[in-house]
């Protein structure tokens, strides 16, 4: 069974950085998608930045330019590098793995808070 375990939320004043990191367990070898989606209260959960394995990446156009994903094929993990963060990047981050076969695995989210 894959599971995705995400780290690095918590709180930071705007303008500051975090960095998140997610890694996947299981038996599992590689996967073709990976990337992070985010879900503010009372919004739908929107994509922030996905990356292929050929290392091809896409960013929301709220995130682009601050936001910078990366991945490690070995590891089976990625890292989300959030500079210039702003209170409206406020929101529950999952990252989410897609395998060959085209199926989806989530984390259970970590809590990004940026205060004004």
């Amino acid at each position: 069974q894959v599971q995705l375990v995400e780290s690095g939320g918590g709180l930071v004043q705007a303008g500051g950085s975090l960095r998140l990191s997610c890694a996947a367990s299981g038996n599992i070898f590689s996967f073709n998608i990976m990337g992070w989606y985010r879900q503010a209260p009372g919004k739908q959960r929107e994509l922030v930045a996905v990356i292929t394995k050929g290392g091809t990446t896409t960013y929301s156009s709220s995130v682009k330019g601050r936001f910078t994903i990366s991945r490690d094929n070995a590891k089976r993990a990625i890292d989300l590098q959030m500079m210039s963060l702003k209170p409206e990047d406020t929101a529950v981050y999952y990252c989410t793995f897609r395998d060959w076969g085209s199926r989806d695995y989530w984390g259970r989210g970590t809590q990004v808070t940026v205060s004004s």
